[in-house]
């Protein structure tokens, strides 16, 4: 059996995503595992170069994890003919110009998602990689979720029947910074730094109602900033000018109507901190991170409205447990498994940079609508 390895420039990640997930659970894993499998029975392993801005953090992590490559020169590592594959994921205002440099070096490019601010400096991108030749992938996790998983086999089965409507709910409360620590960088609440819950959420929800229910018609969104005043890492109170909530409508093709609340401002009573309930004809379910349970027609209740009488049921008893029927390994890891596969044998990757546009378009439109007050059509890409 063949081993080979290619070295992955990997821009950000002294940011908690890009540690954690990425570098992590992701290319160090893959290496644990002996590499990520090719078609002809070889393996390929993933050597990590580590650019940031800041030298004693990369280097920090680089002697943690036993690795020799650290640099704060995007330059050098992008100039190293050996280094195939360039990831970024850094704040997504240092995206665009970091990624068209390593676009311009020939790198393949596989980014976080959102891959830019705006549609115009994500379509560019796209444009770019595409002119260049090289291969792109853009972050979609939420698809590779257990609870999604289940949820896709549910719709693929039939289950559902006809889908009416999709009701999805994500947050939890992100402390201040004052009397404990926030859990999220102070960044995400600045506009001017590319912060805010509508450009970081909703091109996940694209990708979701894209791949499990169909193309997005329409939006209709209230984005709110709950909190005006936050603390940082430096103990500094700061304004908080990006969005920290955001109510939105969507719809789909074929009729079905999604509504998804996602906020930074909500205490968590939910099972899981994001769930989704898919109603059709025949049944529904609700999928979380993990778990998914179901309730068929046959099944449901015939519940009567009298507020004068105490329920004699607890209506979540009525809902069956989705089976695993399989193993589930971390959804970063497989993808960046899939992309690896993408760039060396042309392996499918759907996940593309167009893909990630429009997750971009339906942000922006989604922040146009609230401003506005108005429903707002999505023009196909």
């Amino acid at each position: 059996m063949s081993v080979r390895t290619i070295g992955v420039v990997m821009n950000g990640v002294t940011g908690r995503m890009g540690y954690r997930q990425h570098l992590v659970r992701s290319v160090l894993a893959i290496n644990e595992q002996g590499g990520v499998a090719l078609s002809d029975g070889g393996k390929v392993r993933l050597k990590p170069v580590l650019v940031g801005r800041n030298a004693d953090k990369l280097a920090d992590i680089a002697e943690k994890h036993g690795i020799s490559d650290f640099t704060t020169d995007l330059d050098s590592a992008l100039a190293d003919e050996d280094n195939l594959i360039y990831f970024d994921a850094q704040v997504t205002s240092a995206r665009v110009k970091a990624v068209l440099k390593a676009i311009e070096a020939g790198k393949h490019i596989y980014a976080e998602k959102p891959t830019a601010e705006s549609t115009q400096e994500a379509v560019a991108l796209a444009e770019a990689a595409a002119a260049k030749g090289v291969k792109n992938g853009v972050v979609q996790d939420k698809l590779f979720l257990p609870g999604l998983l289940k949820l896709k086999r549910l719709i693929d089965g039939g289950f559902f029947g006809r889908i009416l409507s999709v009701r999805g709910e994500f947050g939890y409360w992100v402390f201040e910074g004052d009397w404990q620590e926030a859990q999220r960088p102070s960044w995400n609440y600045r506009a001017e730094d590319g912060g805010g819950i509508v450009l970081d959420m909703f091109p996940h929800w694209h990708y979701v109602m894209e791949n499990l229910f169909g193309r997005v018609q329409s939006v209709y969104a209230q984005a709110a900033t709950h909190i005006p005043a936050r603390v940082d890492e430096q103990g500094n109170t700061y304004q908080a000018t990006a969005d920290d909530a955001a109510y939105g409508i969507f719809t789909i093709e074929g009729g079905i109507v999604v509504q998804i609340n996602s906020s930074w401002t909500v205490r968590v009573n939910r099972d899981e901190l994001v769930e989704f309930q898919v109603d059709g004809t025949h049944g529904s379910a609700v999928a979380g991170l993990r778990n998914c349970r179901v309730q068929h027609r046959s099944a449901t209740p015939k519940p009567v409205w009298n507020p004068d009488l105490p329920a004699t049921a607890r209506f979540r008893d009525g809902w069956q447990e989705v089976p695993d029927n399989a193993e589930f390994d971390n959804g970063f890891k497989i993808q960046w498994e899939a992309f690896v596969r993408h760039v060396l044998e042309d392996a499918p990757f759907p996940n593309d940079f167009a893909s990630g546009a429009r997750g971009v378009q339906l942000a922006e439109l989604g922040l146009r609508s609230s401003a506005e007050g108005r429903r707002i059509e999505v023009p196909q890409l």
